[in-house]
């Protein structure tokens, strides 16, 4: 299973004022810097986390059904299933009926019976299930640790914007790991 970044969040979960505010920060001349890490913020926190902060859509691209019938969607939250194709032998995609999935947003699945959709008749990503993930469409539907994470790392590299030395370990901040670690998805 992959999964392809199709549309990023159209705002981040910390505005460029919030985080100039934060920084005590009252010029102009960093303001694209000060852009930039609040997006690299957001990604790293994305990353550690598995977990989208903002609404974004991907798809995933599948060699099969799941025999179970259940697909765990990451990153999470889903929200919605808003496309689904089965490719077959030529290429040529069919499109599958979205009643055919269900949500399951508190465990960040979609159920379905495998048996009852169509199968694929290409070898490899087969399947693609095109999904809204992530918290909502506002910085206010972010959870408010996972904001404080994004302020505190903007922070840092902010305040530590040299290049580490070579062999040199990057820590992630203390404070920012343990915001984060309650929301981490972690594999089995």
């Amino acid at each position: 299973m992959s999964s392809l970044l199709l549309t990023a969040p159209a705002v981040e979960p910390l505005s460029l004022a919030e985080a100039k505010a934060f920084l005590r920060v009252e010029h102009a001349d960093d303001d694209d810097l000060i852009a930039a890490l609040i997006a690299a913020s957001r990604i790293h926190v994305e990353a550690q986390t598995r977990r989208a902060l903002i609404a974004q859509s991907w798809r995933i691209a599948l060699d099969q059904w799941p025999a179970d019938g259940r697909l765990p969607v990451r990153p999470a939250p889903l929200q919605e299933v808003s496309a689904a194709r089965v490719y077959d032998f030529a290429g040529a995609a069919q499109e599958l009926d979205l009643q055919n999935f269900v949500v399951d947003a508190g465990n960040s699945a979609l159920a379905f019976a495998p048996w009852a959709l169509a199968q694929p008749g290409r070898l490899a990503a087969g399947i693609e299930l095109d999904v809204i993930c992530g918290y909502g469409d506002a910085a206010s539907d972010v959870p408010e640790p996972l904001r404080q994470a994004v302020r505190l790392l903007v922070a840092h590299w902010y305040e530590n914007r040299g290049l580490a030395a070579l062999g040199a370990v990057t820590v992630l901040p203390t404070t920012v790991a343990a915001l984060i670690a309650p929301y981490r998805l972690l594999s089995l």
